[in-house]
């Protein structure tokens, strides 16, 4: 059999193993150090906010930043429904509820109308939003200007999880500078990697020093043992930041090659009624990090479970979107503002390998495997 193609492998190579042999040869092995201080500034810099907080995983960010937030037991959060359920899982360590939104159709983003309707919702319950987390899907950033105006209005505070759009852009502004804080991911399979990891990004300083403070065990500044709260061990190590920095300084042309992967797509499945990529037709501030189809079985003949077994035929990887939170036995009996798009996109839609360490042959191999399964459904 072929040997197996991904849809997001880690995309690392000398330029990451000499930063990491480096920060190894520095001395520099136990957690934290100036790989950590580094790589902090140098992605707030990307941004354009004033502070980052290195820490152990995007979930990880998430929690800590909520707790930042004043986020805690018996709260309400508002979330993306079309989610991973990290988003959710990081509510719920808080002792806080998540409340779900469901998806624009189209970009499968939250729905921001749909976010009014809750948030006026739970505040003429007299159970208001403590905070809302919007999720940026596969890459693409949601719309926060309306977002950023609802919040403002309600006087909620906004916890982006750009966990999987960084490089992406909104009006021109970097996906992770919004809200009070934001949050992005640099686990195994995102658009640049520190193997795990994740940081927080703020212009508040307070917020940042407190994320700062609880991710090292709150540990008092004295010389003993002093811990007057509960802490947590969210730090990321120094010999990933070293391997992070490497990852930055590559992000550009990552997501280039990326992009290439989606307008293939594109040009491959124009020529195929009944399939539409996801998102739309702009995808110009998209940082494409995975490419998603959305197929309508009444018009194109074959059904998205039908095109994942034949990729899956020639050992491809490709999967449906997320199984939204709502239908997700873990959250069952949640409060939900559902009109049926996220189940619907669940249904109809397959992700993509989409990895900017595709090399040609391999993009070759799965546009022949889709031509091949397409041309056979006419």
């Amino acid at each position: 059999m072929s040997s197996r193609i991904f849809l997001s492998a880690p995309d690392v190579g000398q330029v990451e193993q000499e930063a990491v042999l480096a920060a190894m040869q520095s001395g520099w092995i136990a957690p934290l150090g100036p790989d950590v201080d580094a790589f902090e500034a140098e992605m707030a810099a990307r941004v354009g906010v004033a502070h980052g907080v290195a820490l152990s995983s995007g979930t990880a960010a998430l929690h800590l930043g909520l707790l930042a937030l004043g986020v805690g037991v018996g709260d309400l959060v508002l979330t993306s429904t079309m989610t991973f359920a990290a988003t959710a899982n990081a509510i719920t360590y808080t002792g806080a509820q998540p409340v779900f939104v469901d998806s624009d159709p189209t970009t499968g983003n939250i729905d921001v109308v749909l976010l009014e309707e809750a948030l006026a919702n739970l505040a003429a319950a007299g159970t208001p939003a403590r905070a809302i987390v919007p999720v940026d899907l596969l890459g693409k950033a949601v719309d926060y200007t309306v977002i950023e105006e609802l919040a403002a209005r309600h006087e909620v505070p906004v916890l982006a999880d750009a966990a999987e759009s960084l490089g992406a852009t909104h009006r021109g502004r970097a996906a992770g500078s919004f809200g009070a804080a934001s949050i992005v991911s640099f686990n195994g399979n995102k658009i640049m990697t520190t193997s795990g990891g994740g940081m927080l990004l703020t212009d508040d300083r307070a917020i940042a020093d407190r994320v700062r403070y609880l991710s090292t065990q709150a540990r008092q500044p004295v010389v003993h043992y002093e811990h007057t709260e509960v802490g947590f061990n969210y730090r990321l190590s120094n010999l990933l930041a070293a391997l992070g920095r490497a990852q930055l300084r590559r992000l550009d042309d990552m997501i280039s090659r990326r992009r290439d992967h989606r307008e293939r797509y594109r040009a491959l499945f124009a020529q195929v009624p009944g399939v539409t990529l996801l998102g739309g037709h702009e995808d110009v501030e998209d940082n494409c990090w995975l490419t998603a189809v959305l197929i309508d079985p009444d018009i194109a003949g074959f059904s998205a479970a039908d095109l994942r077994h034949a990729l899956d035929g020639d050992n491809i990887e490709s999967r449906p979107l997320w199984k939204p939170m709502h239908r997700q036995p873990a959250f069952d009996g949640t409060r939900r503002f559902i009109t049926g798009a996220s189940d619907q996109l669940f249904r109809i839609g397959v992700v993509l390998p989409s990895g900017s360490v595709l090399d040609d042959s391999e993009t070759n191999r799965v546009v022949a495997q889709i031509e091949e399964f397409t041309g056979s459904q006419r």
